[in-house]
């Protein structure tokens, strides 16, 4: 049988290294992985549907089930996981000292759709009882202007999203006080330059410790997904391109143990390793939909209560049923 010829757009991960290098093939493709930047990946593949698969904003993904013919199916692979509380900057002139001062607040987001501001604002409500309608969002760059929406938006009345001027970053906003915060998956570059910038909490890690501790969510940002008309054809590559990506993140949780040599430039390896062993438990990245059931549910409540989704989704609805179970540590 001559192997189905797929491209793969993903960001360099350890996770996914194996089937970069080929020391995993999927059954049955040959796989073309393009290392891109996540920024570039989401938006030539929301745009213009480039690549056979790719990795994708969770969020995103979820707003194109909305559409009358949703280009994408997931499959149940996460590559990118990220706790979101050393996310969130603050204008020490702003009277934000609590995660409860944002409410009314002004506070810049690169966009409003995106994974880790979903994450964010629905953590701030259930933990703090900041009402997300409450918050007054700006959208637009952080370190570079003109930034717009991925996905056209119908908001419901009563959030307030506004794009920033088109010369406008929010950094610099944050640093001058035009903003009293922002959320942000990538580090202002004001944070560390001006004194008027700092983390929202103070121990970030404590938060997201204690966070996980009693709610058992290490977020979802990123999922993978497959063209629709793909897989209308093909259905056995979702089961085909998940036993891949299990076997990829198996061979880089070997890597992280593995103590002949250090395979990660970081010396006190070890250490690391086993504090998120004692605080997120043996198999703290997991794929596919059960061992991830709650993180999911949780996500699609946000995206609904927040005005992006049109529906609060079940997890069933995300993935591909081809993909079958998946592998966890």
């Amino acid at each position: 049988m001559t192997a189905l010829d797929l491209t793969f757009a993903c960001l360099d991960y350890d996770r996914t290294r194996a089937l970069q290098d080929g020391r995993v093939r999927p059954e049955g493709i040959a796989l073309n992985f393009l290392p891109l930047p996540v920024e570039e990946t989401f938006f030539r593949q929301l745009k213009h549907h480039e690549f056979d698969v790719a990795e994708m904003s969770l969020s995103s993904y979820v707003l194109t089930l909305d559409r009358p013919d949703p280009p994408f199916v997931a499959i149940p692979v996460f590559p990118s996981r990220y706790f979101r509380h050393q996310s969130i900057y603050v204008n020490t002139g702003s009277g934000v000292t609590r995660p409860e001062d944002l409410a009314g607040k002004r506070v810049g987001v690169p966009e409003y759709q995106i994974t880790a501001g979903v994450w964010q604002r629905g953590m701030l409500a259930d933990e703090y009882g900041v009402d997300p309608f409450s918050v007054r969002y700006f959208t637009g760059g952080v370190e570079t202007p003109g930034r717009s929406e991925k996905i056209a938006l119908d908001l419901p009345d009563g959030v307030s999203v506004r794009p920033i001027g088109p010369s406008e970053t929010l950094s610099a906003m944050l640093a001058d006080g035009s903003l009293d915060a922002v959320m942000s998956a990538s580090v202002p570059s004001s944070f560390g330059r001006s004194p008027q910038v700092k983390r929202l909490f103070d121990d970030p890690k404590a938060a997201e410790r204690d966070y996980y501790a009693r709610t058992g969510i290490f977020p979802i940002m990123h999922t993978v997904v497959v063209r629709r008309e793909l897989l209308d054809r093909h259905p056995w590559v979702a089961r085909s391109l998940t036993k891949a990506f299990e076997e990829s993140l198996r061979i880089a949780y070997d890597d992280l143990r593995y103590r002949s040599a250090l395979k990660v430039m970081l010396p006190w390896l070890d250490d690391h390793v086993a504090e998120t062993v004692s605080a997120l438990g043996e198999d703290w990245w997991t794929y596919g939909l059960e061992p991830n059931r709650h993180v999911l549910e949780v996500f699609l409540r946000y995206s609904f209560e927040q005005g992006l989704a049109k529906k609060q989704r079940r997890p069933e609805e995300l993935f591909a049923a081809s993909a079958g179970s998946a592998y966890t540590i």
